[in-house]
């Protein structure tokens, strides 16, 4: 005798379909999990920051001891005094806040008059141009240092600010062009065309349209040149011989070599140096992001 199996009632059949962990959980598991491992890989990179600025409020006595401390028994905030005292550390300042301020603004100019014309206008011998800057992409820096140390000699530029801030001026980085031209192509033709209808000028159209519209590429350039200016130590060692010129880089490498005995200066100078950079960045991230997303590089 054949047994027909019987037919699952609804709710079995409800029961089978369902799986045995709900999407809504497991998606928040697995966010949860991320965030957990993002958090660890974040703490590990600023442990050095952390220990820095820990340091620079200990005394010399209590940085390198074992077992190793986080906090400082008795903060010395005095710290952060005395290294004004040891050298002329609001010269350093002032120097880097020149160097830096009109490099940027030099690279931002630069960086979007080249871009505009690679990517908003026809002229011969565009795209060879436009391939030939990026390759020199491709060259390390160091290769024309020398050229450009007997460049600057020959016009009588060492020991002054000229060669780290005007080469700036006249597009000296393929990297940041590149990155106006790839966000200028996103920018429709037919905004400028109807500019160009109403006879707008291309020095209007860039002012008053092209570059209100490219905030965000534009703060991106400014935090990367800002970073790059304001760390340099290579150029500003190389082109700067007095003290006078000097900049918070060459005047951190000076206190170390000659008060190796104080960490805690070297420490608090570095936390000095670090925190503009630190606020000026918490700021423009939402730019920066922005801009970075709509370059190429964000998977665009």
């Amino acid at each position: 005798m054949t047994v027909t199996p019987s037919k699952p009632l609804p709710a079995q059949e409800e029961a089978i379909r369902q799986p045995l962990v709900n999407p809504q959980v497991k998606r928040f598991l697995g966010l949860g999990t991320l965030q957990i491992i993002m958090t660890i890989i974040l703490i590990s990179f600023l442990v050095p920051t952390l220990w820095m600025i820990s340091s620079s409020l200990k005394a010399s006595t209590e940085i390198f001891v074992h077992p190793m401390t986080w906090l400082p028994k008795n903060p010395q905030w005095k710290n952060y005094l005395e290294i004004f005292e040891v050298l002329p550390f609001g010269r350093f300042a002032w120097n880097t806040l020149v160097v830096t301020g009109l490099a940027v603004l030099g690279t931002v100019v630069s960086s979007m008059m080249v871009g505009y014309s690679f990517a908003r206008l026809r002229w011969p011998g565009r795209n060879f141009w436009f391939g030939l800057m990026i390759a020199t992409m491709l060259l390390p820096e160091v290769i024309t240092l020398v050229p450009r140390f007997l460049i600057f000699r020959s016009l009588g530029w060492i020991d002054t600010f000229y060669p780290l801030i005007v080469p700036y001026w006249m597009g000296a980085t393929a990297l940041y062009i590149f990155l106006v031209v790839q966000f200028l192509r996103g920018i429709p033709m037919e905004l400028e065309e109807a500019a160009l209808i109403d006879g707008a000028s291309r020095i209007q159209i860039l002012t008053q349209i092209i570059l209100p519209l490219s905030k965000p590429v534009i703060a991106t350039i400014a935090v990367f040149a800002l970073i790059q200016h304001y760390n340099s130590f290579l150029e500003p060692l190389i082109y700067l011989n007095s003290m006078d010129n000097w900049t918070l880089a060459l005047g951190i490498r000076a206190l170390n070599d000659s008060n190796v005995q104080h960490w805690e200066w070297v420490f608090s100078a570095g936390t000095l140096m670090l925190a503009p950079v630190l606020i000026i960045f918490v700021f423009a991230q939402r730019y920066f992001v922005q801009g970075i997303a709509m370059t190429g590089f964000g998977g665009r």
